[in-house]
């Protein structure tokens, strides 16, 4: 039988918040990318209303991991129990329990509990999944810190909708195009440059230059894509000035007389920074109007690129 090396840790911290937001942040894992920096994405496989399977992608010490899990949510007791089905590599097994316990109205304590094993007692893996783990969790529980504690302006602070453009032509030529997004250099207007790897299949890490008004800035994001599905998934993990957080997809979705492409958009407004760019006179309503129509100024224009793509292929019979 081959060694393992074993661990187990508790954390508990202090949330100026209600009991009930603290427990909607963990419970509700499918917006876990935007609230918290180390998840990229997360598919909810299964649900019953008390068990789920999850699939989860996670950045771990600069590097995505993906595993399956499962999760037992008891909303009464405020408590979810968890335990991974497939690990991420060279993790063996994680299981744990995060519980919510109100001290008053507006205090509550965060504990969690968990236990990792890794196959082989390798040093370098035991090191990495200490060190990755450790890292992971600590910037989890400051982000649930930091978003509950902002829960009476959470709905102000976050925006959500999308753009869709009609095309006239294959829906795979849609979805080639926003998949090779190194090619929007010298195509699409605002895209300056970009840099992107595909380390595994489907799996893109992204740096992009983007002309704006204000000026350039430069983008880092994560990008999971799935052909079969017409999804193309994304979160950027370095946001521009106004965003603390931003995810989102392209979805390439065929029908009988064409194809709709729509582009969604889910962000965080980072209300400090908000007068440094547009203003001392600008404020949260501002950012939202702004932010609202730069971003769909910019998806339409990706989507225009992405119809013309299609729409004027030359096809060999």
């Amino acid at each position: 039988m081959s060694a393992e090396h074993a661990a187990k840790a508790t954390h508990k911290v202090h949330v100026t918040a209600p009991a009930g937001v603290v427990y909607g942040l963990i419970a509700d894992a499918v917006k876990w990318p935007l609230y918290f920096s180390p998840n990229a994405h997360v598919e909810q496989l299964e649900f019953d209303g008390e068990r789920e399977r999850l699939r989860m992608w996670s950045l771990m010490d600069g590097q995505l991991k993906s595993w399956i899990s499962w999760r037992h949510l008891d909303p009464v007791e405020r408590r979810v129990e968890f335990r991974t089905e497939l690990p991420a590599s060279p993790m063996d097994s994680v299981a744990g329990a995060l519980t919510v316990r109100a001290r008053g109205p507006h205090d509550t304590e965060l504990e969690l509990l968990y236990d990792f094993s890794v196959a082989g007692d390798v040093p370098d893996d035991v090191a990495w999944a200490n060190r990755a783990t450790a890292g992971a969790i600590c910037a989890q529980l400051a982000d649930v810190k930091a978003f509950a504690e902002r829960w009476t302006r959470l709905d102000e602070l976050l925006l959500s909708f999308e753009e869709a453009v009609r095309v006239n032509g294959p829906a795979e030529l849609v979805y080639d195009f926003l998949y090779r997004a190194g090619d929007w250099p010298g195509l699409v207007p605002q895209v300056a440059r970009v840099d992107l790897t595909e380390d595994s299949p489907g799996v893109q890490r992204m740096t992009m230059e983007t002309l704006t008004e204000h000026g350039s800035h430069t983008t880092d994001s994560v990008r999971l894509c799935f052909p079969h599905a017409g999804r193309i998934v994304f979160k950027q993990t370095t946001t521009p000035p106004l965003l603390e957080a931003h995810t989102g997809e392209w979805f390439v979705a065929p029908d009988e007389t064409g194809v709709t492409v729509f582009a969604q958009h889910n962000v965080v407004l980072r209300e400090e920074n908000i007068t440094a760019v547009l203003g001392e006179h600008a404020d949260l309503a501002h950012a939202r109007r702004h932010v609202r129509e730069a971003l769909g100024r910019s998806s339409l224009g990706l989507l225009a690129q992405a119809k013309k793509h299609a729409e004027s292929a030359v096809r060999v019979l």
